[in-house]
């Protein structure tokens, strides 16, 4: 098959987002507008290749609640319908192999408000949802089999709690709260809180109203299912060592689908000491493709590579260090010549093809642009979701000969009225001599020949970068009269393995320094006002934030979204247990360096007035960590203050909380950089 490569300019794509509206008065973007965005996802096109299903994610303001519904759009006029309901929730749309049923995941809390997520089937010939699967404690994931009758179900363990408080509802009774006992060693999980000794296993449900059947055990979690073209066998992701708790090893299996027959032990395929992940079989059976990520003592920092092995077993062969990006989605073409993916490349997001036969890449959707999901249709066809800076993701069809055309606008009449930045890509050289990347946001309606203020906005990770996604953010900025620069320095992905690690066990020194020096390109460039600038982040944006203040007074107000300062209070109380010491050691083994490296210690520098942020709930990146840093800038006489979201983790998710943040950093902005 041959790929024909469409690498459109970012104002070729705003020529296609354009939708067909009347001539009206722009205006600023504002907070309202910014919750009003719908978040469109998951993409999955039906046999025929006519209709693409998807998920739209909107916010209830009333409700103060987010819901997600599937739609589906015909790829040859847009014509778009929704198939489920605005009152709950629905995700993971899979079209059955025949077309005939579309299956979706679904809490139906609108029917019964301790309803459990099961999966339920719309049958495209007419008639309601119905319900698939009756599991007590609800179904995680699901996946049809080839014969468009069975399924694959990903269940996890009811835990003796759950049951009891189940079994207490059912006789009219209050369930009791009860201890959390702890025996693992990795025990939290953010979203989710305390660990038990439950897992998650994979199930085959031969129809609707049958009763799963268990096919994997142990005390592991077993995840991303993936059946045979023959639909005999179960390709799936898991961790077998003796103490998963302790490593990331998680490797491909196989197990037989045959639940007439006694259970079997799994076959593992993938032997690599680091994460193998994400299988998906070759059309043909033979071989089945992963990916890698092959050095596991560089934690986050190791590339994720693209991999094939033998359905049998034998061989594994990587396929992508040439490339040194990382790779997602592995998914092999109908014909099984080639092996699409996603990669991380230097501020964009696209869609590669291995060929096999030539051992070669091509990149099928390419630009000034960020894929977040796709699948190939009929005849060298692909449907995507695709966003860029000015365009909140929508979905995006790509025909035979390359053609890249618009297939939704989900969000067309709020874009309509509103003006957005349009950010200039820039590459600088720091003071080392690397050439560093950066996305630098305009501000909007600025008289001429004035310069404005600006943000440093930090991304997270550290091991993730900026693209060409729609950044709410740096939009939020621009029509607050900010210009907004956003730096893709050393630690970021999307540059290869050598970038990404050079801040090992080094962070606030060598990032610190990249990202000073695109502060230093903005104002040069007179984008910039060097009198009037603030900086922050959310997650190790939020801890290069305090290393930044720590480090200098440049800055006139800062606001640290998630962040870590105390490094050795986290260990025990996030989630990072492995992953500190193996880039740290042991705290009561190596304390000189845990301390050298935390910010919280050089805090008597600081002079920047500084906003904390964080979830009540974030196991993540625990709130200790902002009241720590709020405590000391407080007892040192700094103008400091502290908000927490109570209930939220990582990702602030109540509409009214995701508002009220928006406007706390500008509002701390304004006071501090603005000086209004």
């Amino acid at each position: 098959m041959k790929y024909l490569k469409s690498s459109l300019s970012l104002c070729a794509l705003l020529a296609l987002a354009a939708s067909p509206g009347a001539a009206q008065e722009m205006r600023a973007i504002t907070v309202d507008d910014l919750l009003a965005i719908r978040d469109v996802s998951s993409v999955d096109l039906s046999p025929d290749g006519k209709w693409a299903a998807y998920t739209v994610k909107r916010n209830d303001m009333d409700k103060d609640k987010s819901f997600t519904q599937v739609w589906m759009a015909s790829v040859e006029d847009g014509t778009v319908l929704p198939m489920t309901g605005e009152t709950y929730s629905a995700s993971d749309p899979q079209w059955s192999p025949d077309g005939t049923q579309l299956a979706f995941l679904a809490a139906r809390d609108d029917l019964d408000e301790d309803a459990t997520t099961q999966v339920w089937t719309l049958d495209m010939r007419g008639g309601e949802a119905m319900a698939y699967t009756d599991v007590t404690q609800g179904v995680d994931g699901f996946e049809w089999a080839p014969d468009g009758q069975r399924m694959a179900l990903l269940i996890t363990d009811e835990s003796e709690n759950d049951k009891a408080d189940r079994e207490a509802k059912a006789n009219g009774e209050t369930p009791k709260e009860h201890p959390y006992v702890i025996d693992r060693l990795q025990f939290k999980e953010d979203g989710v809180g305390y660990l038990g000794r439950t897992y998650t296993h994979i199930y085959v449900i031969a129809g609707r109203d049958e009763a799963p059947v268990q096919l994997t055990f142990g005390q592991q979690d077993d995840s991303e299912p993936d059946w045979s073209p023959d639909g005999m066998e179960i390709a799936y992701t898991s961790n077998h060592t003796e103490e998963p708790d302790a490593n990331a090893n998680s490797d491909i299996f196989v197990v037989s689908a045959d639940t007439a027959a006694a259970p079997s032990d799994p076959r593992q395929l993938t032997f690599n000491p680091g994460t193998d992940s994400s299988p998906d079989w070759s059309p043909d059976g033979q071989t089945v493709a992963y990916t890698a990520q092959t050095q596991p003592e560089l934690i986050w920092y190791a590339t994720i590579h693209l991999a094939t092995v033998p359905a049998e077993g034998g061989k594994e062969q990587v396929l992508t260090e040439a490339l040194d990006r990382n790779v997602y989605a592995p998914t092999f073409s109908a014909d099984g010549r080639s092996i699409f993916f996603l990669s991380e490349d230097s501020g964009t997001q696209p869609v590669s093809a291995y060929d096999l036969r030539k051992k070669s890449i091509q990149k099928v959707i390419d630009g000034a642009l960020a894929v977040s999901s796709f699948e190939e249709g009929p005849k060298g066809t692909m449907a995507a979701v695709i966003s860029t800076p000015t365009v909140p993701g929508d979905v995006f069809w790509q025909d035979r000969r390359g053609k890249l055309s618009q297939v939704t606008y989900t969000n067309a009449d709020l874009l309509d009225q509103v003006t957005l930045s349009e950010p200039q890509f820039v590459d600088f050289t720091n003071p080392d001599g690397d050439t560093v990347q950066e996305f630098i946001y305009p501000a909007i309606g600025m008289a001429e020949g004035s310069v404005p203020p600006a943000i440093l906005r930090i991304h997270g990770g550290p091991v993730s970068q900026f693209d060409y996604s729609f950044d709410p953010f740096a939009q939020f900025y621009a029509a607050n009269g900010y210009t907004t620069v956003m730096v893709n320095p050393r630690g970021s992905s999307g540059r290869g393995q050598d970038y990404a690690s050079a801040i090992w066990a080094d962070w606030g020194n060598r990032d610190f320094i990249d990202i000073m020096a695109g502060v230093d390109k903005a104002v040069e460039m007179g984008l910039a006002d060097e009198d009037r600038l603030g900086v922050g982040g959310w997650s190790y944006g939020g801890i290069l934030t305090n290393y930044v203040i720590t480090k200098t007074g440049r800055f006139k107000g800062a606001v640290s979204g998630a962040s870590e300062a105390n490094y050795t209070a986290n260990y025990g109380h996030d989630i990072y247990q492995r992953e500190w010491v193996m880039e740290l050691g042991l705290p009561w083994e190596n304390q000189s360096e845990w301390h050298r490296i935390s910010p919280f210690f050089q805090i008597g520098n600081v002079t920047t007035p500084s906003l904390f942020i964080g979830g009540g709930a974030d196991w993540n990146v625990p709130i200790l960590n902002s009241e720590e840093m709020y405590q000391a800038l407080r007892k040192r006489g700094i103008e400091t203050g502290l908000v927490v979201y109570p209930g939220e983790d990582h990702s602030i998710g109540r509409p009214s909380f995701v508002a009220d943040r928006y406007q706390r950093y500008v509002g701390w902005y304004d006071n501090h950089v603005k000086g209004e």
